[in-house]
């Protein structure tokens, strides 16, 4: 009989006031005596996913407000859709020296910032965490994001051609310090080998840089890349380059099928070893001593969602204005230019019969598409086990609703229960993120 997969597990939030979950700050469990804008929270949330032995906390972003909700980020603003929201970046200090093991994804774009100080940032980052650092890579997808910039939106079709060059020159960054390069010799005085640290001489239709890398040669030696590709574009992309993706499916189903179609683009376009990149899908779990306490929760947290602003959302992610369209419209038959793979997830929500655009709002207003168990402890872990087995996961990703409160519970009854049936870790098996992410 063949050993059973065993699952990995992060904490999905954003460094702001409210995460993915419209309206969740209204709920009486929400962040007592916490101030999400001090560092004590976040050390706080940190601890207990280490505690939960979680390989790492992710760090969602957007760069401005959305604003193609009513031609306006009003609606945002005022139900605290994603804003107020801080730079995903700074984080990574507070929760790594609140930390041994637990490991920090962040959401970067490469829309606005030149490759060079992005590895210098991460790398700096990475040093300064034991080596625990990941990189979401992204591009900017919103039209507020481009307008806070004062740019001009670059078509999707060059999207991917331009993070190609993005990221062949991080590559040669990463790699321009050797890893004997550093001498140290006192008596002579000569600190480092200026043979074994490259000069990166690039010259590409989106980028140039010449110059070698300022930071050298960090723990992980580049951080663990993480990516969301969904497309058919993306999903080549995240085969290339990912270490680890993170996927938003609503059906086992359609978990299956991306896993598949992943493992076989791994395989067959990029040798990749099928499974060398971990899947990890969305999820949202609320747990409760009784089935009926969990669904007491549940409906309790779904009250507090504004429907203006799980509109306002979803016209964010998507980009069409949906307050000019009727509520009771089906929203597949609406064209979307946002991000596809998560809009999949609302098409298939209810197994791809028509869904309404109300419907599909605060549907994705609770937890951005993915499946939402409610339960006992043992209820959701064989949930879990179903999507492990069935699905081909490799792991989860656990979008906030209340915070703390929803990472304690998770901690303090699901992860035993997984623990007890064999499917989780009961110690962190290397230092650095990579490692442990890896490690099965």
């Amino acid at each position: 009989m063949s050993a059973k997969k065993k699952i990995h597990l992060l904490g999905f939030l954003q460094h702001g006031f409210n995460s993915h979950a419209i309206g969740m700050w209204r709920y009486p469990k929400d962040k007592i005596n916490w101030n999400w804008s001090g560092p004590e929270y976040w050390q706080h949330m940190a601890r207990t996913m280490e505690r939960g032995m979680f390989d790492g906390m992710f760090i969602a972003d957007e760069l401005a407000p959305y604003n193609n909700f009513q031609n306006s980020s009003d609606a945002c603003v005022k139900w605290a859709v994603q804003c107020p929201t801080h730079e995903p970046s700074t984080i990574v200090p507070i929760i790594t020296t609140a930390t041994k093991y637990l490991g920090v994804g962040v959401t970067l774009s490469t829309a606005f910032e030149h490759p060079y100080s992005m590895v210098r940032r991460l790398s700096s980052l990475d040093h300064l965490s034991g080596g625990r650092v990941a990189w979401n890579v992204v591009s900017s997808y919103s039209r507020s994001e481009w307008d806070a910039y004062g740019a001009a939106m670059t078509p999707r079709a060059e999207r991917y051609d331009r993070m190609e060059e993005y990221m062949e020159i991080c590559y040669q960054l990463w790699d321009s310090w050797e890893p004997d390069a550093i001498i140290a010799d006192r008596e002579s005085g000569i600190f480092a080998d200026p043979a074994k640290v490259h000069e990166v001489d690039y010259q590409g239709k989106y980028f140039s840089c010449k110059g070698r890398s300022f930071c050298y040669r960090s723990p992980q030696g580049r951080p663990v890349l993480w990516q969301a590709g969904a497309s058919d574009r993306g999903r080549d992309f995240a085969s290339k380059h990912a270490e680890a993706i993170f996927a938003v499916h609503p059906t086992v189903d359609r978990m299956r099928q991306y896993s598949d179609d992943l493992n076989d683009r791994l395989q067959n376009r990029f040798q990749r070893p099928a499974g060398s990149v971990k899947l990890i899908y969305g999820l949202q779990c609320i747990v409760g001593e009784s089935h009926e306490h969990a669904k007491e929760k549940y409906e309790q947290i779904l009250s507090n969602i504004p429907l203006e602003g799980a509109l306002a959302w979803i016209s964010g992610h998507f980009g069409p204005d949906f307050s000019t369209y009727d509520l009771d419209e089906y929203v597949q038959d609406i064209e979307i230019p946002g991000i596809q793979g998560l809009f999949e997830s609302i098409i298939y929500a209810k197994g791809g019969a028509p869904i309404t655009v109300k419907e599909a709002a605060l549907y994705y207003a609770m937890g951005m598409g993915m499946p939402v168990l409610y339960g006992t402890a043992a209820e959701i872990a064989d949930k879990i086990e179903y999507f492990v087995d069935e699905g081909g996961a490799d792991g989860f990703m656990l979008i906030a609703s209340y915070t703390p409160g929803c990472y304690e519970e998770f901690v303090d009854m699901v992860v035993p229960e997984l623990q007890r049936r064999g499917r989780y870790r009961t110690e962190y098996t290397g230092s650095t993120l990579r490692e442990n992410l890896l490690a099965y």
